[in-house]
């Protein structure tokens, strides 16, 4: 099965890449991804913000947009999932060509803008959800009268199918969104989004998604709302705006970039943020090795979660990267996962 993912993964990578996704996705569907299920133990089960995890990894936001790959993907070795974007109205998102690998630096370069089937065809597929952890990035429609209020429209409309869902106000590929990420905005909009999780059936987990281009004085009142909004953890963190070293042809596309160039600067921006609030934080950017889902535990992740590095180490990955992190726990003489969040920040403030 490897030898025939690597095969598969090399003939994608010679395809546009946003066909290549496409196909990977029906070719999960189509039973050849991995069946196996999350492997787990003592020392990889773990908890964030209340939810029982097999292992600390999950995939990341991005992959199934449209949750059309969920019974799939179950068995590909996740602790959890993460679909959508969702928006209220479907969306095309950007022209494309809008996706772009930077195979020299294990990257990708994305501006999708929240290119989605919409809130109640993705609210649909969920309903018929396999067991397991799975939550939702919410969006906003880039022409709404009022985003804010978009993401409590979508939590609204599928929060009965979900255990976490995840306000999205760092993506930089719709236009101002970031701005939202200010103290005033970003405190009004999650009061809105509270206020409709309040009014569920049954309220889920509610986490906030940040960019890592925040510096100090940005992280100092994310945490502050964050802390006084009621949410349950936040991710750390979205793609980034810099450009910094890149090399090949498409280092100077438009977007948000995500891969291995993300990692040092994502993990810093976690640190600092684990320094300044008790919520739970999950780790994202640049995941791609064992190594580098623990350095995010040490640095003060709760689990982390990976996307970009699947275009290059295949679905397998996130099971290679699950089984690598329980031994280097074993080797350092962490019983739990939970022992080891935080033990090496200091290596990134």
């Amino acid at each position: 099965m490897r030898l025939l993912e690597k095969i598969g993964v090399a003939a994608m990578r010679q395809l546009d890449p946003e066909l290549a996704h496409g196909l990977a996705i029906q070719a999960l569907n189509a039973g050849l991804g991995p069946k196996a299920g999350p492997h787990t133990s003592e020392r990889l089960r773990t908890q964030v913000a209340g939810l029982d995890l097999a292992n600390p990894v999950g995939l990341g936001a991005g992959f199934d947009k449209n949750a059309t790959a969920l019974h799939a993907l179950k068995g590909c070795g996740f602790g959890f999932l993460e679909v959508g974007a969702a928006t209220p109205r479907p969306q095309d998102g950007n022209p494309k060509p809008r996706l772009f690998r930077l195979k020299e630096d294990q990257a990708a370069i994305n501006r999708f803008g929240f290119n989605n089937q919409g809130m109640d065809v993705i609210a649909a597929r969920l309903s018929a959800r396999p067991k397991g952890v799975i939550g939702l990035n919410l969006g906003a429609n880039k022409d709404s009268d009022d985003r804010a209020a978009d993401f409590a429209k979508v939590l609204t409309s599928c929060g009965a199918y979900l255990d976490f869902a995840t306000v999205n106000v760092s993506s930089p590929n719709t236009e101002k969104l970031r701005d939202l990420q200010g103290k005033d905005a970003l405190a009004a909009l999650l009061n809105g989004v509270m206020t409709a999780n309040a009014a569920l059936e049954k309220p889920v987990k509610v986490f906030l998604k940040i960019a890592p281009d925040l510096d100090e004085a940005a992280l100092d009142d994310v945490a502050e709302v964050a802390d006084a909004s009621g949410i349950a953890a936040i991710i750390a963190t979205n793609t980034t705006l810099d450009r910094i070293g890149l090399h090949g042809p498409h280092a100077a596309e438009t977007g948000g970039l995500s891969g291995q160039p993300l990692f040092e600067k994502s993990t810093r921006v976690l640190a600092q943020l684990s320094t300044r609030t008790a919520l739970p934080i999950i780790g994202v950017g640049g995941v791609g090795s064992a190594a580098q889902a623990y350095a995010k535990i040490r640095a003060g992740a709760s689990a982390v979660q990976l996307y970009t590095a699947l275009v290059y180490g295949g679905i397998s990955l996130a099971d290679d990267i699950v089984r690598g992190l329980e031994d280097l726990l074993a080797k350092d003489g962490f019983a739990t996962v939970a022992d080891a969040v935080g033990t090496g920040r200091s290596d990134y403030l």
